[in-house]
């Protein structure tokens, strides 16, 4: 992009991606814009603690290429 066309761009909005942020990290990016959002999915498996209190569930969700694992006590209701 030419000199000029970057003074053309002060006061613009603008269209990019989150993982071509430079600063802040992307990831905390993520957490600040979009941490407190609700998932949905179904649980594949639970571990094998022995105490439900520390257990915690693999859930698969849609859109998402990896399982994600998260505490049992952190699920807020079952659908």
């Amino acid at each position: 992009m030419a000199c000029g066309a970057l003074v053309q761009l002060r006061d613009r909005r603008v269209d990019f991606r989150i993982r071509d942020v430079f600063i802040p990290d992307p990831e905390k990016l993520l957490l600040t814009l979009y941490g407190d959002d609700i998932l949905q999915g179904r649980v594949l498996d639970l571990s094998d603690s022995g105490d439900e209190r520390e257990a915690y569930a693999v859930v698969a969700v849609d859109g998402l290429e990896e399982p994600v694992i998260v505490p049992v006590k952190q699920i807020r209701g079952i659908l």
